[in-house]
């Protein structure tokens, strides 16, 4: 099989307004002022379908489809036997124009139980360029009770949710995991690697001002009780916190998320010349200039390249003074 270059696949009329980030990072011309988020050799949809954020190869058919025909080569046996045949991850080149709205996601059980949806949505981030300081916010700094989350969305009180969630300053190179569950908002100006669960479902406290949102839509068309029941609403200081930002150093690169992490994808930076063995893979190139071989040919890699591997093209090897961050769903022992 072929490794394939992926072009851009940016989705219009998102919610929230976003783009440029991405387009200085693909080096391409504008995006439309509400194209946000890139999705990166996508088989996944968006809650309400359409076929939106599904990814066209550049023989015109759709990713989800081709490996439909073929899950065995796509992905390989042992992925295919721990998680059927989809691939188990969705990644992301995600740019902030403005705040994106506080909002969690629904975790494995209740997207199974409540949502008929095999996977619920864990995600984590790598920020890859800021505009000037920047702020994320994530969890809440105190215990926070039902009542209240009832409240402020109900009378849409961001202030009192933002105030009562951590900011945290974030940098190019810094990474975060975000567990289902955990409220967050992604401040403006910042652009980042996503990878998450392969499911776009989200739970929007903070519904009002943004466009093709309202109180029904943002809670995925549940009731608020039912809806908010996933929140976690504990205390995150600054040690829980910490936890999420911990990377470990491997053999030839570094491992951006901690070991929690593994049970839901896997992402590694590397920065010298490597081999992989065979597995479905999404690479992004980061930085630097380089080159991608397998046993059918070569991909010269440049900055903001993304290329998908499928388990079937083999062994890969990256050569020269280059970046990639090497995404690839869970291991297989971790379903």
């Amino acid at each position: 099989m072929e490794l394939i270059v992926l072009g851009v696949n940016a989705p219009e009329r998102r919610p929230y307004r976003g783009g440029l980030g991405i387009s200085r990072f693909r080096g391409i011309g504008p995006l439309t002022a509400h194209s946000p988020e890139d999705f990166v050799a996508s088989a996944t949809e968006v809650y309400s379908g359409g076929g939106v954020g599904l990814t066209t190869l550049p023989d015109g058919r759709l990713l989800r489809d081709t490996i439909a025909d073929d899950p065995p080569a796509w992905l390989g046996p042992d992925q295919l036997a721990a998680h059927g045949p989809v691939p188990a991850l969705l990644v992301k080149i995600l740019d902030t124009r403005e705040r994106l709205f506080a909002h969690f996601h629904p975790g494995d059980g209740f997207a199974r139980d409540v949502l008929d949806r095999p996977f619920g949505k864990t995600e984590a981030w790598a920020i890859i360029a800021t505009d000037g300081p920047a702020t994320a916010h994530l969890g809440f700094s105190r215990d926070v009770s039902e009542s209240e989350v009832l409240r402020w969305f109900a009378t849409q009180d961001r202030e009192a949710m933002l105030s009562a969630m951590n900011g945290i300053q974030v940098s190019p190179g810094d990474t975060l995991f975000v567990p289902a569950g955990l409220p967050h908002a992604i401040g403006e100006g910042i652009t980042l690697i996503e990878l998450q669960q392969p499911v776009d479902l989200s739970i929007i406290l903070e519904w009002q001002g943004y466009p093709g949102l309202d109180a029904s839509n943002a809670l995925l068309g549940l009731d608020a009780e039912t809806a908010l029941a996933g929140l976690d609403r504990s205390a995150w200081n600054a040690d829980r916190l910490q936890q999420l930002r911990t990377s470990r150093i491997a053999d030839d690169a570094t491992r951006l998320f901690p070991q929690q992490a593994d049970a839901f994808f896997r992402a590694d930076l590397h920065t010298l010349p490597c081999r992989w063995d065979a597995d479905f893979a999404v690479l992004v190139v980061l930085d630097g200039a380089g080159a991608l071989r397998w046993a059918g040919g070569h991909v010269e890699l440049a900055p903001g390249m993304t290329v998908l591997v499928p388990w079937g093209a083999g062994p890969t090897s990256v050569e020269g003074d280059v970046s990639v961050l090497r995404c690839r769903p869970p291991a297989p022992q971790a379903a």
